[in-house]
């Protein structure tokens, strides 16, 4: 155990890896726990405040470290196989491939002796932008205490208030659901005319550059794909979505020289956002494994080598963090994607 990790020691986490242990031997019976994160800020940002800053990502490390043994996703996925799990073995990842992955994630990381796998949409390095920090940008920016969207759109609401950080926070968590499972011409279409409307040009330094993922990877971070423009697969037609996975890995691995054997669905809510096709798709693509934001902990006799679930509580204290880790572990595997036509809103 590293330094850093020894540091974040409690009276109360011998208590805590003991019933983690329990939860998760060795052996046979293992649960693999993998951590789902996104970005890690440099301060608190009040729109989004349950997103970490770098002091609560830090803290959250010491309690990872102290409690658990952290694997590299690949390895861990291939001893689940295998059934050489170690206790208490769990992976972090993160989604999305964001600059401060790199520049704020990977330093805390490193400094507990902790490795992540990051999943990089492809298509936004070297200046490229999310659809949804163009609008989250244009809220966060806009200078008018209401917004105008009249004529965008039926599934956009006409108006928004911004009238204050709370109503800001309101609004984007009303317009960003409205916007996702817009096919992916179309939403690219509505959040900059969203953008227009705010009178706000988006921020293009948000995402990580080539120069960033191959760092990280020469750092021991591991780095997977999330297709190239993180479509909702499920409203893809085959050779759209072919072409995300397959397109996604082939960058990555002329990137790095290496093989690119790990997979992130967007989105990743099972039946909603990718379907029995897509995983079959993620195995025809070469990828050894896939992971889902599905909740739970993944076991060696479960059918989701490519459906890996994730999970990542919200609690702020301790033992409420350390609690609902332990639920998780009790939780039932999810069932694995449905075909097409058995879909719910596909």
């Amino acid at each position: 155990m590293t330094a850093a990790s020894n540091r974040g020691l409690r009276w109360g986490d011998p208590l805590w890896r003991r019933a983690l242990g329990w939860l998760s031997p060795a052996g046979a019976p293992a649960r693999l726990s993998i951590m789902i994160f996104h970005r890690v800020l440099p301060e608190p940002d009040p729109l989004f405040p349950g997103d970490p800053d770098r002091e609560r990502f830090d803290t959250l490390c010491g309690w990872l470290a102290a409690w658990y043994n952290v694997l590299p996703l690949d390895e861990a996925v291939q001893r689940l196989r295998q059934r050489s799990l170690p206790e208490r073995a769990l992976a972090i990842t993160f989604d999305d491939g964001y600059a401060d992955n790199h520049d704020i994630a990977m330093p805390v990381l490193r400094a507990h002796g902790l490795c992540a796998t990051f999943f990089i949409a492809t298509g936004f390095l070297d200046g490229g932008r999310m659809w949804n920090d163009t609008v989250i940008e244009a809220l966060r920016h806009c200078t008018a205490a209401e917004l105008d969207l009249e004529g965008l759109g039926p599934a956009l609401p006409p108006r928004l208030d911004l009238s204050t950080i709370e109503a800001r926070r309101a609004s984007m968590e009303r317009l960003l659901p409205a916007c996702k499972y817009l096919r992916p011409d179309e939403r690219l279409r509505v959040v900059e005319r969203i953008a227009e409307r705010a009178r706000v040009v988006p921020r293009s330094d948000l995402m990580m550059s080539s120069a960033q993922v191959k760092a990280m990877a020469a750092a021991g971070m591991q780095i997977g794909a999330h297709t190239v423009n993180h479509p909702i697969l499920a409203r893809l037609d085959e050779h759209e979505a072919r072409f995300e996975l397959a397109h996604s890995k082939g960058v990555l691995e002329d990137l790095l020289g290496a093989p690119v054997p790990l997979f992130a669905y967007p989105n990743g809510v099972p039946d909603r956002d990718y379907g029995a096709r897509d995983v079959a798709l993620a195995r025809a693509a070469g990828f050894a494994a896939a992971v889902s934001t599905a909740p739970g902990a993944a076991c060696a006799d479960d059918p989701l080598q490519y459906e890996l679930p994730r999970f990542t509580p919200w609690d702020r204290g301790r033992a409420k963090f350390a609690l609902r880790l332990a639920r998780n572990l009790r939780r039932p595997a999810p069932p694995p994607a449905q075909p097409a036509s058995r879909q719910s809103g596909a």
